[in-house]
């Protein structure tokens, strides 16, 4: 009987293990940049740790491809990096961006695994996201030794276990009534996106600062300004229940302008991090019970389809946007319709 190690991969499959070379081959090359330039020796053994799996992780799909007689995609190769291209960011930072590139592919990957089937395409997941495990673990590790990021709120930890007696626990719009104070999960998913969003405000300062392309460089502008609505607007909602929100420090950016990345690089990495955001949002939402937040999130949600939207134009306008496989087109395939 032939075994499941032998079958060809499925559409979901392919579908995801293309996104996981566009994702690897894009982690590469930030990893590149970041290692030259890397100065603390704990930092650059961490930086090169997930290099050297992301680099053999992307050999493996290489294979894969072959094996199935399918194009290799484009994703992103040396040409999307600048060798000896003036430090961007300070030292702290390319950790802080590692952090999120695992935190995003510890999800991310966990997706894919739920969609394989084939028993080697599910032990490669498996790899994936223990390596992104691994690494978010030792950046947090690193960065909270060096009092780089903060701990998110604490609260009074609970000595009895309550339950709901009224409605009035998921009330939040009537502007009459007392609003309870939010509960630990909503101040986690709260937190989450304030934590990221700031990072994000540095990352796309320096995207903007060193963009080559006009309208990149207006989306990278777009992308800073919509950062600091967020977390201003979720900051705003802790400290309506007396939580105060930790100072982030998300490093700094330098005065250089010469670009160490390629601009369609820049413009996938931005669209990689909305859609993080969206899917980040929509789970908080999911989990919030006072009514007023899902509605709070839910106009997040909007404006960062909005920016995701407008990335993509300009991304198909420059000819950055790499089509995933996809389904035959029957209707031209069709007898006489191939010119309709």
């Amino acid at each position: 009987m032939t075994t499941s190690d032998h079958l060809s991969i499925s559409g979901a499959e392919l579908g995801s293990l293309w996104m996981g070379y566009q994702n690897k081959t894009m982690n590469m090359r930030f990893l590149e940049y970041y290692i030259e330039k890397a100065e603390n020796p704990e930092a650059k053994d961490i930086l090169e740790s997930y290099y050297n799996k992301e680099s053999e992780h992307v050999e493996t799909l290489k294979k894969i491809f072959q094996e199935e007689g399918a194009v290799l995609p484009v994703g992103f190769t040396e040409k999307d990096v600048t060798p000896g291209a003036p430090r961007l960011y300070d030292e702290m930072f390319d950790t802080m961006h590692l952090r999120l590139i695992a935190a995003i592919n510890m999800g991310l990957f966990t997706v894919h695994l739920s969609m394989a089937y084939r028993d080697d395409i599910r032990e490669l997941y498996q790899r994936f996201t223990a390596d992104a495990q691994e690494a978010y673990d030792q950046t947090t590790g690193f960065l909270l030794k060096h009092s780089a990021i903060p701990r998110p709120p604490y609260v009074t930890m609970p000595k009895d276990v309550e339950f709901a007696k009224s409605k009035q626990y998921m009330s939040g719009f009537n502007l009459l009534s007392h609003k309870r104070p939010l509960n630990s999960v909503e101040i986690a998913h709260l937190y989450q996106p304030i934590e990221a969003n700031t990072i994000g405000m540095t990352l796309m300062t320096g995207f903007a600062q060193t963009a080559q392309n006009k309208d990149a460089a207006n989306i990278f502008f777009d992308g800073k300004e919509l950062a600091k609505r967020i977390v201003t607007k979720l900051s705003d909602v802790l400290r309506q229940s007396d939580i105060h929100t930790p100072s982030m420090w998300a490093g700094t950016v330098t005065d250089s302008t010469n670009a160490p990345f390629s601009d369609k690089l820049m413009m996938y990495q931005t669209s990689v991090f909305s859609s993080f955001g969206l899917t980040s949002n929509a789970v908080g939402s999911a989990f919030s019970l006072r009514s007023d937040l899902p509605l709070k999130m839910a106009k997040i949600v909007q404006d960062i389809f909005t920016f995701s939207k407008n990335s993509g134009q300009v991304m198909i306008k420059n000819g950055w946007m790499e089509e995933p496989p996809q389904a035959q087109d029957r209707r031209k395939l069709s007898k006489g319709q191939t010119n309709k």
